[in-house]
């Protein structure tokens, strides 16, 4: 069993309380991972990551099953074209595989956007760098570390 990732790593360099769960198993669900967590599905943070026309690559954090809004994700960034980074661009941009991918412990200094639905539990869980596990925190802490964007980009 893991008891350090780089995603704990940072969150230990800035401070910020944290457990780190592992799962027993293989993680099939978003609402399998919340349970094993103890927390509801809204309160797990998913970290997308999307390729703007111009190259350029910037995350999400979107709460719970929620979708993105793509017209209204384009109309935030002023695009008008816009795509979900692919596997091999998303573990280049953050240094993790997809399913692991974390805003904290990234390989490269990346424009963070939380939906307004990380706004709404008070402990949420977010990746921990590594497969099948996640990282549980206060939500307080990921907005004073991270000071990401808050947009409504929830379809």
């Amino acid at each position: 069993m893991a008891h350090s990732t780089p995603v704990t790593r940072a969150l230990d360099a800035m401070g910020i309380p944290h457990k780190l769960h592992v799962h027993s198993g293989q993680v099939r669900s978003l609402e399998q991972a919340a349970e094993e967590r103890g927390l509801d599905p809204g309160q797990i943070v998913r970290s997308l990551v999307f390729r703007s026309e111009d190259g350029s690559f910037v995350m999400v954090l979107m709460a719970g099953p929620g979708k993105v809004s793509w017209p209204r994700l384009r109309a935030h960034l002023g695009v008008s074209r816009l795509t979900t980074a692919t596997p091999e661009e998303v573990l280049r941009v953050t240094g993790y595989e997809p399913g692991a991918v974390s805003p904290f412990g990234l390989h490269q200094p990346l424009r963070i956007l939380a939906d307004r639905s990380v706004l709404d539990p008070q402990e949420i869980s977010v990746g921990a760098g590594m497969r099948n596990a996640g990282v549980v925190m206060r939500r307080s802490d990921l907005l004073a570390a991270l000071r990401p964007e808050i947009v409504d980009v929830r379809e």
